[in-house]
């Protein structure tokens, strides 16, 4: 039986900075963290050959966000903004908030980039806009305006609601 969707990866070069990242500006809390190397069964599960890495877990509400810092193979770094929206593999995660004018302007000032500021759609359900992470990754902002959409938190047993 399938639950529901558990964390979402990334990885970085850097875990100290994008864990401070994700729990000074968005709220994250560590929930774990740990280290490995040496250890045959994590190199088969993951793919690569003599790994070894730093992973945080964080979690906010209803989600997890995990974070890797690999040693070995060290990761590369695409260029800050090349990964778009369009490109296969990992696109976003998403943030719901409840004042998405709010929260995009204290982004901005801690130094978030954004593509745009969260646009006015007249009568839409929904408001958002995609904002980058220190590492380029695309993390989108929500509030949800219409409750009776049916993807708001409150739908999940997670925030109250019922499944």
């Amino acid at each position: 039986m399938i639950r529901g969707v558990h964390h979402v990866a990334v990885s970085t070069g850097d875990l100290d900075r994008l864990v401070a990242f994700y729990t000074g500006l968005f709220g994250f809390e560590v929930v774990m963290s740990t280290e490995w190397s040496d250890r045959p069964v994590i190199d088969e599960i993951v793919g690569l050959e003599g790994s070894s890495a730093r992973q945080a877990m964080l979690r906010s509400g209803n989600a997890y966000l995990e974070i890797f810092e690999y040693r070995s193979p060290r990761g590369r770094r695409p260029g800050l903004n090349d990964r778009t929206a369009a490109d296969h593999g990992y696109t976003h995660f998403c943030i719901d908030v409840t004042d998405i004018d709010a929260e995009y302007e204290r982004l901005v000032a801690a130094g978030m980039t954004f593509h745009c500021a969260p646009p006015q759609l007249g009568a839409g359900m929904i408001r958002a806009t995609y904002g980058r992470d220190p590492d380029g990754n695309i993390v989108e902002l929500q509030e949800i305006i219409d409750p009776a959409i049916p993807f708001t938190l409150e739908r999940t047993d997670l925030i109250g609601g019922t499944v």
